[in-house]
């Protein structure tokens, strides 16, 4: 029986992994985890919020996800589309959900993301 989710992992180009922690970590506010060793050896980069962890790994052929994406719960949202905002990541507000307020960013490689709070 499923319980939770562990985590979602995004793909990404080889070699970003230094744009990718200027989103994820600087931008979003997330800690990178480390990755054990025989994972780390293949690039990428994890990272954590509460009990909330995205993974990137590094993908040949990559194509990033437009419309797939992890839907992120946040809270005074509003404040938070402004830290991505004054990072330089795109903020793009959708008001087609009822009872929430909500908005999509990308990734510096083009991953979509949802952010979310209920109304």
């Amino acid at each position: 029986m499923l319980s939770a989710i562990d985590h979602v992992q995004l793909a990404a180009p080889p070699g970003c992994e230094d744009r990718l922690r200027a989103y994820y970590a600087d931008a979003l506010g997330m800690t990178e985890i480390p990755k054990p060793p025989v994972l780390a050896a293949r690039g990428g980069c994890w990272f954590r919020a509460g009990t909330v962890q995205l993974h990137l790994g590094m993908e040949e052929d990559f194509r990033p996800a437009h419309k797939a994406h992890p839907g992120l719960r946040v809270t005074d949202i509003e404040a938070y589309a402004a830290r991505l905002a004054a990072h330089g990541a795109p903020v793009t507000w959708d008001d087609d959900l009822p009872g929430h307020r909500r908005f999509y960013s990308r990734d510096p490689v083009g991953n979509r993301l949802e952010f979310l709070e209920p109304a």
